[in-house]
Formats: structure tokens, C-alpha cells, sequence
């Protein structure tokens, strides 16, 4: 919003003030949803954001959702104001899958701007973090994602594994991009898969909970247990805070995890950890529940942190080829900071 200032406010007299909407780049219509719009030093970022319902181009999608011309949108793809899940795209047939995020920049997001252009040009986050990828094949990426990166932008941080994916990718084939097909914890580090391409993504992605054989993580908690192997089986339920807690009630999704300690000492456990079923941060209000805070873990009141992170890693996936039925089986090496607290 834009605050006019007028005459009797600067001389200490009645105050009016009018609002008027930031304006939209050529053509461009606010969209449907009344997407709430970013702000970066100030200054709108975004236009209008969409969610994506199906598979379809990137060019005809925009054409259903911005009421404006072929040439507009095509211009906007030009400038670079058009990303997906946050990254620029400029292709008019990139290939949209169902959830994907599509978002309308105001100003043309570029890599590197020149002096001229820096007062007028919105500059992606910089790139933090190691990008190690270690599966690939024709259908697949699976990377060693790092502690501390989102799987996909939020609203207030665009680095992701995503946007590492997608650079990664484009500079193979601008026709290839990653599907996304699940997702873990910021704080938590290791394996995260995407498709390469939508048929996999859609044969995959619908049934990602029954097509998963094996997710196995590493946990250090707190404390030492008197059973070293067990199964917890609870409800789960996320408040307005978006914090999940376990709950009595069966109406509730229900979480599934199976432990073994592999390590331990008069502190802390070292956990192998199988989870049958895929909730929102499961193992960590589970291990709480139990009375084994994961370490590290301050979202969910835990404050030692001997490990100056999340003690909790992906170490393990595995699920069957949609198409060859293949076992594919994909391995994240556990941080050495997970066996160094043991002396190991």
C-alpha cells in the first residue's frame, strides 16, 4: 500500500490518508485467490500466487489463470517474472505438476544486475549450503540434503533444496526439472528424492506412503532406555501454532514408529529409527511423548543441543520403480558428530 501524505498532516492539521494497490507488471490482473503479497525491504515482490490442481504447460496454465494476452504472459516469461516453487522459469513449456507453486514477480528476478539495474531488480537468495547428490538415474535426483534447508521455499525463506535441484538439472537439460515427492524438516539432514519427469511424479506421488518400503533416520535423544527396541503407535493432532502433539483421540492420524538403540551412554541414546507411517514431524513428538526429547530439538522445548543441531537424519529410503518394479535403495552416510558424542 501507498500512503499519501497531504497538506494539513505536514502542518500539523487533520490527517488524510488514501491507499491505493501496488501496481501489477503489463497486463496482469490481481489473481482470484487475493494471495496476500510479499515484501522484500518494503517494496511488493509478488503479484499473485497460484497453486497448481494438474499437470499441465507452464504457458497454457498462465493463459487459464492472468487475464491478459498470449504476448503478455510470454513477455512476463521473457523478464524472468515467472517462478515455480521458486525458482525462475522462462520456458513456455515447462511442465507444471499438481501442488507446485506458481508466483508472479513485480520486478524481472535476475542472477547477477548490474549497478543500473540493482535499485530495480529483486535478487534471488543466495546459495548457503553443499549440494550433494547421491542417486541418479533417467527418472530419479536424491540429494544429502544439509541441516538448516527447506525441502521447498515458505513465505519467508526462498533457498531450497528445490532450487538447488532445479539448477542443478536446467544445466543438463532445460526440458528436465524435479517433481517433488516428499518432504523433511528443515533441521533435519539426508535423503530427499525427486522425480525427473511428471509420469513418474504422478504414478509416484498419489500413493508415496504405500509405495515406500523402507524410511529409516538416525536419532540421538535424550536419555537412556529400558526397553532398546519397541514400537510407539499414537494419534497426532497440529494446533493453530502449527505444533503437533500426541492426542487420545482415534479420529486422529495415527503415527507408527519403530526404534532400536545402537548406541548409548549415561546421557544419550543413538537411535535407528523405521517409520511406518509418514506424519508431520512423527519421530520428533513421538521421542518426546516417550520422554526422549530428540536433542536439539527447540521447537519442541528441548534445549540441550550437544550436537549444535538437530539430532535427527534421514539415513535411509526405499521403494519400488513405478515402471522397471524395480527396489531402488538410497543411502544418506550419517553426520560423524551422531557417532563422536559416543566416543565412536
Amino acid at each position: 500500500m501507498q500512503r499519501k501524505t497531504t497538506k494539513n498532516e505536514k502542518q500539523g492539521g487533520q490527517v488524510r490518508i488514501e491507499k491505493r494497490r501496488a501496481p501489477l507488471p503489463h497486463g496482469v490482473k490481481r489473481n482470484e485467490t487475493g494471495a496476500k503479497v510479499e515484501r522484500v525491504n518494503g517494496a511488493p515482490v509478488y503479484t499473485a500466487i497460484y497453486k497448481v490442481n494438474r499437470s499441465e504447460e507452464l504457458l497454457e496454465f498462465l493463459l487459464r489463470k492472468v487475464n491478459t494476452s498470449r504476448n503478455n504472459v510470454k513477455s512476463l516469461l521473457v523478464r524472468r517474472q515467472v517462478l515455480v516453487n521458486g525458482s525462475v522459469v522462462t520456458q513456455y513449456n515447462f511442465v507444471l505438476a499438481k501442488d507446485d507453486e506458481v508466483k508472479l514477480s513485480k520486478r524481472p528476478v535476475k542472477d547477477a544486475p548490474t549497478a543500473k539495474q540493482a535499485s530495480r531488480v529483486v535478487k534471488p537468495a543466495p546459495k548457503n549450503h553443499e549440494f550433494k547428490v547421491i542417486y541418479e538415474d533417467e527418472d530419479f535426483l536424491a540429494i544429502d540434503k544439509p541441516v538448516g534447508l527447506l525441502s521447498v521455499e515458505s513465505d519467508k525463506e526462498s533457498e531450497c533444496a528445490f532450487g538447488y535441484a532445479f539448477d542443478y538439472l536446467q544445466k543438463q537439460d532445460k526440458k528436465i526439472r524435479p517433481f517433488i515427492l516428499h518432504r523433511i524438516d528443515k533441521e533435519t539432514s539426508g535423503v530427499l528424492v525427486f522425480a525427473k519427469n511428471v509420469k513418474v511424479h504422478s504414478m509416484l506421488k498419489m500413493h508415496w506412503n504405500e509405495q515406500i518400503s523402507k524410511r529409516e533416520y538416525y536419532a540421538v535423544v535424550e536419555g537412556v532406555f529400558a526397553e532398546k527396541s519397541g514400537t510407539l503407535v499414537n494419534y497426532l493432532k497440529e494446533n493453530q501454532n502449527n505444533m503437533v502433539y500426541v492426542t487420545n483421540d482415534p479420529s486422529c492420524p495415527k503415527a507408527i514408529t519403530r526404534y532400536e538403540v545402537v548406541r548409548e551412554n549415561e546421557n544419550y541414546s543413538l537411535l535407528r529409527v523405521e517409520i511406518d507411517t509418514g506424519r508431520k514431524n512423527q519421530i520428533r513428538v513421538q521421542m518426546k511423548a516417550k520422554g526422549h526429547s530428540i536433542v536439539g530439538d527447540e521447537k519442541y522445548g528441548h534445549e540441550k543441543n550437544p550436537l549444535g543441531r538437530l539430532g535427527l537424519h534421514a539415513s535411509k529410503i526405499e521403494f519400488i520403480h513405478p515402471v522397471t518394479k524395480e527396489l531402488i535403495s538410497i543411502n544418506a552416510t550419517l553426520p560423524p558428530s551422531f557417532r563422536q558424542i559416543f566416543g565412536v
